[in-house]
Order: C-alpha cells, then sequence, then structure tokens
C-alpha cells in the first residue's frame, strides 16, 4: 500500500502491461507498414487510385469512428473481455487481409481491422487505469503503453521493409496473428477484469448520432486536406457537425448515455484534452512537411526519408519513459510546460530555415520537437485517465484516442492546405520558361508532382525545376512553423493557467479551500 492507501502493482501487473503492450504496438505499427505495401498490393491485386485511397483510410475512420462506441462498451460487458473479443477479431480479420484475392476483399477486411481497433485502444488504457491505482506507477505505465504508438512509427518501416524484401505483401499483415493469440492465451491469466457495475444497456440510437458525427467529420477533413474545399468535403462537415449537436442532446437526456457529456464541466478532462488536441494538430502536420522535404525537395527515398524521423522517434520514446519520473517532483502543467516551451523554440527555428539549410537541421529540430512534446501526450493522458472515476475509464481513454485522431487529421486539412496555399502563391511565376510546360503545371499543383515531373527530365531542367520550388516550399514551412507555434503556445498557456494547482504525482491534493476547483478555476 501507498502512503495514500492505493494499493501497489506487483509483478503480475507489470506483465500485464507488457502483454497490453504488444496489440497497442501492433495498432500502431499497421499503418506504417501498410504507408510500403501499397504499391506491392495496388499492382497485385489491381486496386485502382480509389481504391488505394479507401484502403489506406477506412482503418483510420472506423477506428475514430468506434471509439466511443468500444470504450463505453468495454464500461459495461467488461473491458478485459472487449480486449479479448477485439484481439480475436483483428487477428481473423488480419488473415483475410493477407490472402486477400481482390481490392474489395482487403476493404473488407480493412473495415474489420478498424472496429477491432477501436475495441482494443481504450480497453488497453482502461485496464491499465484499474491495473495501476498507485498514481507514480499509473504515470510510469501510460508513458511506456504511449511509448508503443512511437515505437510502432520506429518499427514499422524498417519491419516492412526487410519483409517486403523477402516475402509478399499480405506477410505484413500476419504479423497480428502471433500477437493476438498470445493476447488470447496470457490475458486471461494476467489482466484483471474491469466494468461499471451499474451501466444501462448500450442506445442504439446514440451509437448510430455517433458514428454519424464522427465519420462524415473525418472525411470531410480529409478529403479537404487531400483535394481542397469541395462542395462533397464542405457537406460532409456539416453533416456529421448537426448530428454531433443531435448526439449531445440525446447523452443530456439519457439516464444511460453513450458518452457521460458532464465530463468535459471538469477543468482538468477537459484542458488536458485540450492539449493532447493541439499536439497531435501540429504534431502530425510537422511529420507530414518533413516526408515531403526529405522526398521531393531533398530527394531521399521512402526508407531515407523514414530513417530521417528515426531520432525524432527515439527521442520521444525516451521521454515518454522519463517525464513521469520528472512529474513526481515537479508538478506535471510546469513539466508539459516547459516541454511546450522547446516546442516552440524548434518551430520558431523552423521558420528561419532556408532552401539550402538541408536536412540535418530537420531532422535535429524534430528530435527535440519530439522529446518536449511527449510529456503532453504521456502526462495529458494520464491526467484525462486520472479526473474520471473507475468506472469511465473506458469512455475517458476513447476521447483521449479521439483527440489524437481528430487532432491530425484537422492538423493536415488546415495548416497542411495553408502550407500548400503558400508554396502555390510562391511557385507561380517562379518556374523557369525553359521548364516543359507539363513539368511547370505539375510544380504549380504540388511539391511531390514537382518531384515526380523532375523524375523525366534532363539533370539540368530537373535542377532548374526543383531550385523553385524548394524555395516554395520552405516558405510553406516558414508559414505553418509561425502559426503552429503560435497555437501551441497559446494552448500550452492556458494548460498551464489552468492546471498549475495539480500537485506532482504521487502527492495528495491541496484541500480544497486553499486551491481552486476544476470549475473554478474555468470560470476564472
Amino acid at each position: 500500500m501507498t502512503a495514500g492507501g492505493a494499493p501497489k502493482a506487483g509483478r503480475k501487473e507489470w506483465i500485464g502491461l507488457g502483454i497490453l503492450a504488444l496489440p497497442t504496438l501492433l495498432v500502431a505499427l499497421d499503418v506504417f507498414v501498410l504507408l510500403l505495401a501499397l504499391p506491392h498490393l495496388s499492382a497485385d491485386l489491381g486496386a485502382n487510385s480509389n481504391q488505394q485511397l479507401w484502403i489506406m483510410d477506412i482503418y483510420g475512420f472506423l477506428v475514430a469512428g468506434f471509439l466511443v462506441p468500444m470504450g463505453t462498451l468495454g464500461d459495461r460487458i467488461g473491458r478485459r473481455k472487449l480486449l479479448l473479443i477485439g484481439g480475436a477479431a483483428f487477428g481473423a480479420a488480419s488473415l483475410l487481409a493477407a490472402f486477400a484475392t481482390s481490392p474489395g476483399m482487403l476493404i473488407a477486411a480493412r473495415v474489420l481491422l478498424g472496429i477491432a481497433g477501436a475495441a482494443i485502444s481504450p480497453s488497453t488504457l482502461a485496464l491499465i487505469s484499474t491495473m495501476f491505482q498507485d498514481a507514480k506507477q499509473r504515470a510510469a505505465a501510460i508513458g511506456m503503453w504511449a511509448s508503443c504508438f512511437t515505437l510502432g512509427a520506429i518499427i514499422g518501416p524498417m519491419l516492412g521493409g526487410v519483409m517486403l524484401e523477402h516475402f509478399w505483401w499480405g506477410s505484413l499483415f500476419l504479423l497480428g496473428v502471433p500477437v493476438m493469440v498470445l493476447l488470447l492465451i496470457a490475458g486471461p491469466k494476467v489482466l484483471p477484469e474491469s466494468a461499471n457495475p451499474e451501466a444501462g444497456r448500450i442506445d442504439l440510437p446514440s451509437v448510430a448520432l455517433n458514428l454519424g458525427t464522427t465519420l462524415p467529420v473525418i472525411y470531410g477533413i480529409k478529403e479537404t486536406a487531400r483535394n481542397g474545399w469541395s462542395p462533397l468535403s464542405a457537406a460532409a462537415i456539416v453533416v456529421g457537425l448537426v448530428l454531433g449537436v443531435l448526439f449531445v442532446r440525446r447523452q443530456r437526456a439519457l439516464t444511460a448515455p453513450l458518452l457521460d457529456v458532464t465530463l468535459f464541466r471538469h477543468g482538468r478532462f477537459s484542458a488536458s484534452l485540450l492539449g493532447l488536441l493541439a499536439y497531435s494538430l501540429i504534431g502530425g502536420t510537422v511529420m507530414l512537411l518533413m516526408t515531403q522535404y526529405f522526398q521531393a525537395a531533398q530527394r531521399m527515398t521512402p526508407i531515407e526519408s523514414g530513417l530521417g524521423l528515426l531520432p525524432g522517434m527515439a527521442a520521444a520514446t525516451v521521454s515518454f519513459m522519463v517525464c513521469p519520473i520528472i512529474a513526481r517532483k515537479i508538478r506535471p502543467a510546469y513539466v508539459i510546460g516547459a516541454g511546450i516551451v522547446g516546442v516552440v523554440a524548434v518551430l520558431l527555428v523552423f521558420s528561419q530555415l532556408s532552401a539550402d539549410s538541408g536536412t540535418a537541421t530537420l531532422i535535429a529540430g524534430f528530435a527535440v520537437f519530439s522529446f518536449c512534446g511527449a510529456p503532453v501526450v504521456a502526462l495529458g493522458t494520464n491526467m484525462v485517465v486520472g479526473a474520471v472515476p473507475p468506472e469511465k475509464a473506458g469512455s475517458a481513454g476513447a476521447l483521449s484516442q479521439i483527440s489524437n485522431e481528430f487532432g491530425s487529421a484537422l492538423g493536415v486539412a488546415t495548416l497542411g492546405t495553408l502550407g500548400l496555399a503558400v508554396y502555390r502563391d510562391q511557385v507561380e511565376g517562379a518556374v523557369p520558361a525553359t521548364v516543359p510546360a507539363d513539368a511547370a503545371e505539375a510544380a504549380r499543383d504540388s511539391v511531390s508532382g514537382a518531384a515526380s515531373a523532375a523524375q523525366g527530365l534532363p539533370q539540368q531542367l530537373a535542377d532548374a525545376l526543383m531550385e523553385p520550388v524548394r524555395v516554395a516550399f520552405t516558405g510553406g514551412i516558414h508559414t505553418v512553423a509561425t502559426v503552429s507555434a503560435i497555437l501551441i503556445a497559446v494552448a500550452g498557456a492556458f494548460f498551464v493557467a489552468l492546471m498549475r494547482h495539480v500537485p506532482p504525482i504521487g502527492q495528495e491534493e491541496v484541500p480544497a479551500e486553499a486551491a481552486p476547483s476544476d470549475e473554478q478555476a474555468l470560470a476564472a
């Protein structure tokens, strides 16, 4: 027992954390290995461009759409039970994907993988909060759990590249089968069952409204990021927002809602979700711009681009482990605030890059960016889970994941589109007249189009084309970095102001009369 009365986790719980880490790592790894496999499977299955997009996107759509229903379902039927069901479904869908014989069959398998992945993510986080009741141990466990996402980004490209050298593309999906078999065998022995004994029945209209909110909004955002504003993408977002209002109104009227919207009245909960949303909004955009810069402007291969991100991923993994320990001595808000200062500093450096800066500054800067940003994810997730009653842990875990999904999609759609607009404005008229018209037109459309066009040109013309492209793309990075620095600085200042009264992890809360409540802090 700790001084505060919470029991300490023992060997069984730490083994259980390792079991939970495996499917979490796999869900993250699934996205990154598919990026490498897409050209191979498309050629083998004869997938057209539209089918390729659905093969890539449908998984993320379904994960985001089913997170809240699955998190709430776990609260009702038991988090371990749902995790095992999700694990079995993920393994079966992985087999289906590995041996798919048509694009439609693979898309169907990806649908099942997305739904199963949505069952796994909130269940693992909710079980961690049950297994690790001591605040210090829970923070450390969540930091380790969060590091699985960056480990997936590190391992995915390298493992995928090696396997594609020696096996067919379907072998990448088979990675999930032994992991899920291990989960099904070891899970019942080392993972406790936990549920909300007073939970009511699942409200199916609420599930429909939740899907009707999440799927159209994310679809509209991603389509906007990919192709710009269109009537279809705008209509999808509007429909999603309208259904979202209806969803919230229904939850307020139900005695056993799918999502307890009163959770957002707690300042600690809402501020932590805001921090996660803000960081994922800029983090996904920074990674996108870096990979585009590496491949298009610096003519690096996809493998070389992935290697360029590795120092940042490694730095984030280390930070995930270290920041919960630091937060035992220093208030979490100040640890996060210091990290955000580092993130802002890196973004300001990026805003001063020149077209001839090369890759070293970006690689080193991204490493610092990732190290400093990791406390937002690790400590913010810990605050989200710790701010709600144990019976709501599944819902809280789902919402923390949705913040990441929405933030990444929204960042690419807004900040990514802003960077593209600046690029197009600056490259217009800057391409030399000696460059063929079709290549110049491709360069005006996007930096990837310019890189593709340059491959078919003689070296002298290719250099003449890519020089203004590099300058214009760097200008886009300048704008995105500046706007991102302002956004994360404002979000960080708000977070620190609201959460500064939260004591270091493991220490008792200041008495109510000496510190403002969450509601009082919000009102202030």
